[in-house]
């Protein structure tokens, strides 16, 4: 039987070792006194939001930090990834005509995974940096040592987030009447912000058009609101665990750290702690396919985290690259649809196209994200599935951590704003320029 602890029969990796059970175990506690971050009836809204994804009759946005930082903390670093989402999903229900699921990777995206244990710094060794939940970024063999008092400040960190997302989901900021108020950020200029001008004033055009019969933003709250939710890996499982709580309406489990979370591709195999954790949850799943995927491991791990099938509950997020899409999707959209499953089909184009400049400092092309993303579809749409989602690693600041794009940074543009505490991500230019190209992209896939 499925408890909250059950996960630590299985095989747990990427979870640390920490040096005093006793202050771990004080942590914890105190962690499961605190209140839940997010709320059951939140979590089902956004399954049911999925289930309409999985049916083709929505598009599901995820974006966000690729790891989020304590010392980046900031009220201003949140709002401008907000609006980027924001301005991201106006222009994507341009291209789909569809409504956009908005779920950031905030409010819990602390911990990662490594591919190595240890690090190499000036011939000195270091733990490898894990996230911030875990130890610290600095080069200092004493602060790479994991403490479990850091969950306690990614929980407030994470609160105090929540707080004003739901501020600005909730209070005006994401009022239509303002779309041409969200600005470009540092793009003022070019064929990007042109169309996003033109698009914000025809939508301001409607607007008038609608409040001229009596429609407007004061009386009609889907106008005034919008839903967002937050979502992050299930990497750290104590932490997740203790932050699992029985829904007191309908007895259901559910993680209240996030509305969404998901098995990562290191994580992921049918015995793997991290699949039985969520298994008990009533959260949805999103599960990383990437080329190292076992297709038949991969319906045992469906079979245990949604048996009944259940549309919503489970949402594959490929991550292939752009050369190895067409070798590896083709063949997964085939066994899914042969098996019956239903899931929301999404697509992280970030981590199979990392790459290293000619100094080493690890980046992204542009060209190569669009790529994947363009193959995505095409394969999509030659299968008879829908392309359901979109997964990124972002930010609204003017970072240069990918190379290409709107802004055209070259390798040499990487060192004058590469602050990212892991990989790099898609600035508010590139992340609104590759909104504007998948909506293209689809409507050309549609006709």
């Amino acid at each position: 039987m499925w408890k909250k602890n059950s996960w630590k029969n299985y095989e747990a990796l990427h979870i640390p070792n920490y040096e005093d059970p006793e202050k771990l175990d004080s942590v914890l506690s105190t962690l499961k006194g605190f209140p839940p971050l997010v709320f059951a009836g939140e979590v089902r809204s956004l399954r049911k939001s999925l289930s309409q994804v999985a049916e083709g009759h929505a598009f599901l946005l995820q974006g966000g930090d690729c790891a989020e930082s304590f010392s980046e903390f900031h009220a201003d670093n949140i709002r401008d990834t907000f609006r980027v989402i924001l301005q991201m999903a106006v222009i994507l229900t341009s291209g789909t005509n569809l409504p956009i699921i908005k779920v950031g990777r905030m409010a819990g995206q602390f911990a990662k995974p490594r591919s190595s244990p240890t690090e190499v710094k000036d011939d000195q060794e270091y733990e490898s940096y894990r996230g911030d939940i875990i130890n610290s970024i600095e080069f200092d063999k004493s602060l790479r040592k994991p403490d479990p008092e850091r969950m306690l400040k990614a929980y407030s960190q994470a609160a105090s987030t929540l707080n004003l997302l739901r501020a600005f989901a909730d209070g005006g900021y994401a009022d239509l009447r303002y779309v041409n108020s969200w600005n470009m950020g540092f793009l003022k200029s070019g064929p990007e912000y042109e169309r996003y001008r033109k698009l914000a004033n025809k939508i301001q055009e409607s607007l008038n058009f609608m409040e001229a019969l009596g429609v407007n933003s004061d009386n009609t709250i889907q106008l005034r609101k919008t839903e967002y939710y937050t979502c992050h890996e299930a990497l750290l499982l104590p932490y997740e665990e203790s932050l699992t709580r029985e829904d007191s309406t309908t007895g259901d489990i559910y993680d209240t750290s996030a509305h969404f979370v998901w098995i990562g591709d290191r994580t992921r195999f049918h015995d793997s702690a991290h699949v039985e954790f969520c298994k008990g949850i009533q959260n949805p799943i999103g599960i990383k396919c990437g080329p190292t995927l076992d297709h038949d491991d991969l319906i045992k791990i469906l079979d245990k985290l949604n048996p009944e099938n259940s549309p919503g509950r489970i949402t594959l997020i490929s991550r292939y690259g752009s050369e190895k899409v067409q070798d590896h999707l083709p063949r997964l959209i085939k066994r899914i649809s042969d098996e019956g499953r239903t899931v929301v089909w999404s697509c992280d184009p970030m981590h199979g196209n990392t790459v290293k400049s000619s100094d080493g400092t690890k980046t992204r092309p542009f060209e190569n994200i669009l790529n994947e993303v363009k193959n995505n579809i095409k394969i999509h749409n030659s299968q008879g599935s829908w392309f359901g989602g979109i997964h990124l690693e972002m930010t609204g600041q003017n970072v240069t951590e990918c190379t290409g794009g709107i802004d055209d940074i070259s390798e040499s543009d990487l060192k004058d704003r590469y602050h990212t505490h892991c990989d790099p991500r898609l600035n508010a230019n590139q992340a609104i320029q590759l909104a504007f190209l998948i909506a293209d992209e689809l409507k050309n896939n549609a006709s």
